[in-house]
């Protein structure tokens, strides 16, 4: 009897014992934590504060990589009109870059300017088919996000939100009116003869409104 009572008394852990292994499992715990912690300086390039997006910045280094992208990319028009006309699903995968409600085409033409409203001209040239209306924003106000999609490179998780993806669209219209637009007089261009490379929205085969890159009065 006596022997196991010894036994037993002999694993008896005393209250400071315990409170001695407490503190060192705490030493151990912050010990860890202070390994798993990131000192981040202010105003180093770490902190978050310097990460909130820049619309203007963004289409100010966006912009010419957008451009030299459609440019590369852009098709004459006449070729891209013909191909939609005979199988617009191929010429979707051949000339089109899939962007939500319908694909973005970047194509190049010469025409002739004619009426225009809003900033937005139309434009006649030769080759197309006749039922085909093709026109040009020009402004002040440039509307859609075919430049923020014409290069299939620009996608949603880049941006922190749905916000930021909408701004990085207007950012890059922007910059393309202060880089292209704002060297031509749009108020005048009725009945002259222009140049365009840029990109439409292929949501109506019978009407294409073209966001330009590049806009040169003939």
């Amino acid at each position: 009897m006596s022997s196991k009572a010894g036994s037993a008394s002999s694993w008896h852990v005393s209250p400071s014992l315990r409170r001695m292994i407490a503190a060192v499992a705490v030493l151990v715990l912050l010990g860890a934590m202070a390994l798993d912690t990131k000192v981040i300086r202010i105003g180093s390039a770490g902190d978050v504060r310097n990460a909130v997006f820049s619309a203007q910045e963004y289409g100010k280094s966006e912009f010419p990589k957008v451009q030299a992208d459609v440019e590369a990319r852009a098709a004459d028009a006449v070729t891209v009109a013909t191909a939609i006309a005979k199988d617009r699903a191929t010429a979707e995968k051949e000339y089109g870059v899939a962007a939500g409600v319908g694909p973005v085409f970047s194509v190049k033409f010469t025409g002739l300017v004619g009426e225009g409203k809003s900033g937005i001209y139309k434009v006649a040239v030769d080759g197309v088919p006749d039922t085909l209306l093709i026109r040009v924003q020009t402004g002040p106000a440039i509307n859609g996000t075919e430049l923020r999609d014409a290069t299939g490179k620009i996608t949603f998780g880049q941006f922190t939100n749905q916000i930021e993806y909408q701004d990085a669209g207007s950012a890059l219209n922007n910059e393309m009116k202060k880089e292209v637009l704002s060297k031509v007089d749009t108020s005048a261009l009725g009945g002259k003869t222009i140049s365009v490379v840029g990109a439409f929205k292929l949501v109506n085969p019978k009407s294409w409104l073209v966001t330009p890159v590049r806009l040169e009065v003939k």
